[in-house]
């Protein structure tokens, strides 16, 4: 058994219909990064200075000390490009969500205020804006701990959303495990929320994105200026609003930082676009709390009433060793072989097990297709078919022949064994009495080669009707 973890199918070609407030085609959400005192610094207790998301050009970290240039520019982002980004938004009446570091929120009173003042959600950033990736889990538990502890004692709140940013494999793990959050958006990979289940408990994802991230303004290939990033994110919503109109609304998150688009030159791409959507009826402005709320009212959480790749063998192989006809070693291999998500569905599991179809021996195959019966014939006739045989040969009145027709397709079946040694294998669910006959007699001319493609071939639909008959 080799169990995949990662998710690569999620919603599939038709996500869910979003449904947002006043039929919006798109809803675009602000994020404010306030990391600015919360960075590492050996003031604060770490082991070197900041080197990340800062106009310095090759920044690495100095052990045992602080830099003096990368500090003063996380003080430009609290002192200048913050209330810069303020006054646009509560201009603008815009609702924003501000993803706090908890120790930069403590040192940020008049910055703590004007946000709450405004209505703002505050949303938790962590305990300190340094990289968990290296961190075991006893230690990223116990600071996303003492993060809820500052963010409630700076807010007078417990935080509802949370996004560490600098994350480990373990983060959206351990903070669905501490739990009592509306969301949480350690990830990256969706334009619309998710249920996650975790240790039996669904936790609700809102993505987040690095694309329309004003970080690529000091990362590479990045936004030179302020027109690049405005026509970055217009390009962005522009597609987006287009799904929107054509059935399939999304999200489009948009991270800010006070020390990067809080730059005036910067500053200017970002207030282009704000005013560009303000020219859009349908597009809907909330902080990330709004969009949890309504996707938990729109889109509860409901269990699947199974989960192929979570089976254990036994079940596995009861529900899925008669999809391919009387040869359960396929689901067998399929069980014990890498699945994952992505084989969770019909298609998906049809491809798991199809692949060990394929990797079979021509004897192994030939066995499969001689294990299929008659169309019509005496296995039918002592009602011997499986129920998925049985149940398909009469979708199209195989059970209901003439004397005649019965005559008729025992002088096929007689003859289409004689010539290829296995029976006639064809998925009646595609086709009527009348086009199976002509099917019947064209193939009868194949080669033996040609025929056992063909054959397998129609064994592998069969499978996926099947499949497609009993899981999404």
């Amino acid at each position: 058994m080799n169990r995949y973890p990662r998710d690569m199918h999620g919603y599939g070609p038709i996500p869910p219909k979003a449904n947002w407030p006043g039929g919006a085609h798109v809803a675009v959400q602000f994020v404010l990064n306030y990391e600015e005192g919360g960075e590492n610094n050996i003031l604060h207790g770490d082991g070197a200075s900041e080197a990340f998301l800062v106009d310095v050009l090759g920044a690495a970290p100095w052990p045992g000390q602080r830099h003096a240039n990368v500090e003063s520019m996380y003080e430009y982002g609290a002192r200048a490009g913050f209330w810069r980004l303020h006054r646009l938004f509560t201009e603008a009446e815009l609702p924003v969500t501000v993803y706090g570091v908890a120790t930069a929120l403590m040192r940020a009173p008049a910055q703590l205020a004007a946000m709450q003042e405004a209505g703002w959600e505050i949303a938790s950033h962590g305990y300190k804006w340094i990289q968990h990736k290296d961190m075991t889990p006893e230690v990223e538990r116990e600071q996303i701990a003492e993060a809820i502890r500052l963010h409630t004692v700076a807010t007078g709140e417990r935080p509802r959303g949370w996004y560490t940013g600098r994350s480990s494999l373990n983060t959206v793990d351990l903070v669905s495990e501490v739990g009592g959050f509306a969301y949480i958006s350690d990830t990256y990979d969706d334009d619309l929320p998710y249920w996650r289940v975790h240790q039996g408990k669904p936790h609700l994802i809102i993505p987040y994105s690095l694309s329309t991230n004003d970080m690529r303004f000091v990362t590479g290939p990045g936004f030179d200026n302020g027109e690049e990033y405005f026509q970055f994110l217009k390009d962005s919503f522009d597609c987006l609003y287009a799904e929107g109109e054509a059935g399939s609304p999304k999200m489009m998150s948009l991270g800010l930082h006070c020390r990067l688009v809080g730059q005036p030159g910067r500053y200017q791409g970002l207030k282009k676009f704000v005013d560009y959507i303000k020219g859009f009826d349908k597009v809907w402005i909330p902080t990330r709390l709004a969009i949890a709320e309504h996707w938990a009212a729109e889109h509860p959480y409901v269990a699947p009433e199974v989960i192929p790749s979570q089976l254990d063998k036994a079940d596995f192989v009861t529900r899925y060793g008669s999809i391919f006809e009387h040869s359960p070693w396929i689901a067998e291999r399929a069980w014990e072989a890498e699945m994952g998500p992505a084989n969770d569905t019909a298609i998906g599991l049809h491809f798991a097990l199809r692949s060990q179809f394929r990797m079979a021996s021509e004897e192994e195959r030939l066995a499969v297709l001689r294990a299929h019966p008659d169309l019509a014939g005496k296995l039918a006739a002592a009602k011997r078919l499986t129920a998925e045989s049985t149940a398909e040969q009469a979708s199209v009145g195989l059970d209901a022949l003439t004397d005649g027709e019965r005559q008729k397709f025992t002088m096929l079946n007689t003859a289409y064994v004689d010539k290829f040694g296995f029976p006639f294998i064809i998925a009646v669910r595609d086709n009527t009495k009348a086009s199976i006959l002509e099917a019947f007699e064209t193939r009868l001319t194949n080669s033996t080669e040609e025929e056992f493609a063909a054959a397998c071939a129609q064994v592998e639909r069969i499978a996926l009707l099947r499949l497609k008959a009993i899981l999404p």
